[in-house]
């Protein structure tokens, strides 16, 4: 436990105030309640999507086909003779009505939109600072192995006597390389 203290002293104090921070957002997170949305904002959504479906582009072509055809064969007295002005305020009505609140569910999805973005770059700040942590305790880790490996070779450095045993070594280690090279050869197909 000693050397992750040692680890988080060597970390940056911003880091490890982000990382907290990013980890208590983590946890209320999860205990948060989804936003209840206000009658406006409900209106605002479904406008949105009734006007953006395909029912809706259908049935108003009906309509305006419907609409079109009685005018022309004037077949319920003519209302609304060719240049269909009435039509066109008709229609003009229905998409000054809408846009706002088509702009009002586009804004609202907007602004979702950038909590999620928000929300994803605190998760990628908090995963980039915890893989730094795990590096940094591996690179201890290795010193670690590294130091130790070191203490046993001197103490079998120390136990051999002086020339013959380190050129005995060497010369095993010769033989070794080479008989692994050996087997390590490509193999012809």
């Amino acid at each position: 436990m000693n050397d992750v203290t040692h680890i988080r002293h060597r970390q940056h104090d911003e880091e490890i105030k982000l990382l907290d921070q990013l980890r208590n957002k983590r946890r209320a997170r999860a205990e948060k309640i989804t936003p209840e949305f206000t009658l406006g904002d409900r209106i605002a959504d479904w406008v949105a999507a009734t006007m953006g479906s395909w029912n809706f582009i259908l049935i108003q072509s009906a309509l305006l086909i419907i609409w079109i055809f009685l005018n022309i064969t004037a077949y319920v007295q003519n209302w609304d003779p060719y240049p269909f002005i009435l039509l066109n305020l008709a229609l003009s009505f229905q998409a000054a009505y809408a846009a706002p609140f088509i702009m009002m569910s586009q804004n609202r999805q907007a602004a979702i939109d950038r909590v999620a973005a928000q929300n994803d770059y605190q998760i990628n700040a908090k995963a980039e600072l915890e893989i730094e942590l795990l590096h940094q305790k591996l690179d201890l880790l290795r010193e670690t192995e590294v130091s130790e490996l070191i203490k046993i070779i001197r103490r079998l450095e120390a136990r051999l006597p002086d020339n013959q045993g380190i050129s005995d070594l060497q010369g095993a280690s010769d033989l070794q390389g080479v008989s692994d090279l050996k087997v390590d050869a490509p193999r012809a197909s």
